[in-house]
């Protein structure tokens, strides 16, 4: 039986999405449970709470507080410790859930996830990871994505290390490729960090602890070009947000051609199924639920405003994560690459000045 803990307040929505989001995963899971995690006054207005409570392989755990996407870090770290979000954490380290599931305040989540749980050994920062549709037909696994801000190149490795036993646990690829991004292929080109991190990766794959490609750019993400493209915090936010763009800009195109003349009518009519295809196909609620990978127990993102289907496919990554044992596999790649990140982060780290020297003169 798979256990997951849900953060039921978190989110632009909280409980009008998470308990229907809850039951539909109950319903389409028979060897899953869940731990749900909230206000009782909150949970009473909902009419699908009776159903909820009711259900046999849910409990339901109540918490007196609620972090909003609003409160700094350090109030919900020190000040709300009965919060939905650190409860439903809290889950995860006593041992009664094997995953949990939030669509709260990231920073908060990220703050608690890691004070609560501690990181891996061998781990420096955790980071945000989670996939984008691609052109080849799947979908291209991304981080960070917003975690880490500033990074250096023996965090970038530590990214593709743990990236990399993520796709191998949810797919059936062990050995998947890495791209790093970048302003360009060639290996003279981007900054000092992303140079000495390409050296790193690189030496990496000599060793067989990774499966490095080389070199991607911003368009090898959706062509599907790499398994895996690692990259910082702030680049990959930018990335996320552009493709969940994508699907938005599209429907409006639908919505746009049928209110026009009848002409562009009919050519949407005709074009409608293909049309709608695609719009589901780069749907970013399909892909819904961020890893917070390098912690020493599983805590997925679910995006803010998320509603009941992309919730749902959250806790489905969360139980894919749990049921293929993915957090002992990023404990043995990262044992396996202990060698190598030890000697990364003895190695002298790139300034700050020298990091902001970004841009190659070729690019």
């Amino acid at each position: 039986m798979i256990r997951i803990a849900v953060d039921a307040m978190g989110g632009d929505i909280g409980p009008s999405v998470t308990i229907p989001a809850s039951l539909a995963f109950l319903d389409g899971h028979p060897d899953a449970a869940l731990v749900v995690v909230g206000q009782p006054e909150a949970f009473e207005a909902q009419p699908l709470y009776a159903r909820l409570q009711a259900h046999p392989r849910c409990q339901i755990v109540a918490a007196s507080e609620v972090v909003t996407m609003d409160d700094p870090i350090e109030i919900a770290l020190r000040r709300k410790k009965n919060s939905s979000m650190r409860v439903a954490v809290n889950q995860v380290k006593d041992g009664v859930a094997q995953a949990a599931v939030s669509a709260g305040n990231t920073g908060a989540l990220m703050a608690i996830a890691r004070y609560v749980l501690k990181t891996l050994d061998g781990i420096d920062r955790p980071a945000i990871a989670t996939q984008l549709p691609n052109a080849a037909g799947g979908a291209t696994t991304v981080l960070d994505l917003g975690a880490n801000v500033d990074c250096t190149e023996d965090h970038l490795l530590q990214f593709a290390v743990m990236g990399s036993a993520l796709v191998a646990a949810i797919t059936s690829n062990p050995a998947p490729s890495v791209g790093l991004l970048n302003i360009g292929e060639e290996a003279i080109k981007g900054s000092e960090t992303i140079k000495k991190a390409g050296e790193l990766l690189r030496s990496a794959s000599n060793s067989g602890d990774l499966n490095f490609y080389g070199n991607v750019e911003g368009n090898d993400i959706f062509k599907g070009t790499t398994d895996i493209v690692v990259c910082d915090g702030f680049v990959g936010n930018v990335a996320l947000k552009a493709s969940e763009g994508l699907a938005s800009m599209i429907g409006g195109f639908i919505k746009a051609e049928f209110s026009r003349n009848i002409l562009t009518k009919i050519a949407a009519i005709i074009a409608y199924p293909v049309l709608t295809a695609f719009k589901n196909r780069v749907d970013h609620r399909r892909y819904n639920g961020a890893a917070l990978l390098g912690l020493q127990g599983l805590v997925f993102k679910s995006h803010g405003s998320a509603d009941a289907f992309a919730f749902e496919r959250a806790l489905n990554r969360a139980y894919d994560a749990a049921r293929n044992n993915l957090l002992e596999r990023v404990r043995e790649r990262i044992a396996h690459a202990a060698p190598l990140l030890v000697a990364a982060q003895a190695a002298p780290t790139v300034g700050a000045s020298a990091a902001a020297v970004s841009a190659d003169a070729a690019a």
